[in-house]
């Protein structure tokens, strides 16, 4: 069989287990992933060299069979539920996992949203021309293959693949076990929908096995078949990734964000940044999870900021001003200005002014988002350009870290790494660059 062709999740496993190598349930996990690399390998050259059109006639046959196969999808998932219920997983996971008619609906949509991004492959970056008559270009390109680990969101699986799709890129997609079987259906859905479009079905694949082991043969790169790898998914499967993934790693370990609320802070816009970055999404990696206040403002703001948060159903852990504001704020340990909760809890502190509050994130964030509210446009001008965090906002609720918020349209996580992708990972994000060079015959003395 040519190696190149491509094949069906199924397909591919009956090919590995004709050729002595294993079966989807009980695979020869290193045959498996090497094969899967190869693959992917063959179909990222092809997809490189789509065209914008090719690639979003590609997208939408995608998202047409994700329709066409809604019932298939929905039925791999009430087995994915069953399971998890039987394991006794809480009600936010549950939900977490769930699809029905809606939300299939909403993934088919997105996958289509995509469709309508700009192209990012092939954007002239720079131009420039040398004294030596050389005309050179940076211009954008695929990273190749991308690398996607992730637990229990099945929609993961098509905007992980439609976005490294749009950006001429093929995905090798782990989901968790848990939501293997929603996650493998819809991924053969998206194969299927490829193909139609003249593109290869191994341009997006989902690792076809539950063995942990698939993971770490990921993180060793596939010999040299994965260029970069994200993990989206809870602190310990990104911790794992980051210490052990032999690639480029896009991520962020947790979004340990703040809200500074300046001397100079109006306080009704404070109140509505704070209530807004806290409680809109407490589960979400841009909720705010330090409230700092001005010492120049508590007198005025930090009550009523705080009784807000209690009203509204957040706990809140102090320090000693903050226990004094309300006697229901309860004494913050030296932990909690480190914890990230993904919870209706916040810590408050009281520091003094511009510098210490510039100083306690640089101490305790994670380097995500932060925002200031102020009224003072030096002070807010000063912690934009001092807070080194991937996300940076002046009068704005933390809750904005979102690449549809950008206008990037989907995002495939954010970044918190100093190198290359940084913040939301949309479809420019997952590219990266070389120089064209034009010359007239020129020759280096």
């Amino acid at each position: 069989m040519d190696d190149t062709r491509a094949l069906s999740a199924a397909a591919l496993a009956e090919h590995l287990n004709a050729s002595g190598a294993a079966s989807v349930d009980h695979p020869d996990v290193p045959a498996l992933m090497a094969d899967l690399g190869r693959r992917a390998r063959a179909a990222a050259r092809r997809v490189a060299l789509a065209g914008a059109e090719e690639k979003n006639a590609a997208l939408r046959s995608m998202a047409a069979s994700i329709r066409a196969r809604a019932g298939a999808i929905l039925a791999a998932n009430a087995e994915d539920l069953a399971e998890a219920r039987a394991k006794g997983q809480p009600a936010a996971f549950i939900d977490r996992l769930m699809l029905d008619s809606g939300r299939l609906e909403a993934i088919a949509a997105a996958v289509e949203s995509i469709a309508a991004l700009p192209d990012p492959v092939g954007r002239v970056l720079a131009r420039f021309e040398r004294p030596n008559g050389l005309l050179i270009e940076r211009v954008a390109t695929p990273l190749g293959v991308v690398g996607v680990i992730f637990e229990s969101r099945p929609n993961v699986t098509a905007d992980a693949g439609a976005l490294c799709l749009k950006a001429g890129n093929a995905a090798i997609l782990r989901t968790g076990s848990e939501s293997f079987r929603s996650a493998r259906a819809i991924a053969e859905a998206m194969g299927e929908g490829l193909e139609r479009a003249g593109l290869p079905a191994d341009a997006i694949r989902l690792v076809p096995t539950r063995d942990r082991a698939a993971v770490g043969a990921m993180l060793t790169g596939l010999d040299g078949n994965i260029d970069v790898i994200v993990p989206r998914g809870g602190k310990s499967l990104v911790a794992r990734v980051q210490e052990e993934a032999r690639v480029p790693v896009f991520a962020h370990l947790e979004g340990l964000c703040h809200v500074f609320v300046h001397g100079a802070a109006d306080l009704e816009m404070a109140k509505r940044i704070v209530l807004n970055a806290k409680m809109r999404r407490t589960g979400v990696c841009g909720s705010a999870e330090t409230l700092l206040v001005d010492r120049a403002c508590a007198a005025t703001h930090l009550k009523p900021l705080v009784t807000m948060l209690l009203e509204a159903g957040c706990a809140v852990r102090g320090d000693e001003a903050a226990q004094a504001a309300d006697p229901r704020v309860t004494a913050a340990t030296e932990e909690d200005w480190r914890t990230e909760y993904l919870d209706a809890i916040i810590a408050v502190r009281v520091v003094d002014g511009l510098d210490e509050a510039i100083g306690h994130i640089e101490s305790y964030g994670s380097h995500h988002t932060d925002s200031i509210v102020t009224e003072d446009e030096a002070a807010a001008e000063r912690f934009l350009m001092e807070v080194d965090s991937a996300i940076v906002l002046h009068n704005a609720s933390t809750q904005f870290a979102d690449g549809g918020e950008f206008g990037f349209g989907a995002e495939i996580g954010i970044a918190t790494g100093r190198m290359h992708a940084r913040g939301p990972v949309g479809v420019e994000q997952l590219t990266s660059f070389k120089y064209r060079i034009r010359g007239a015959g020129q020759t280096r003395p």
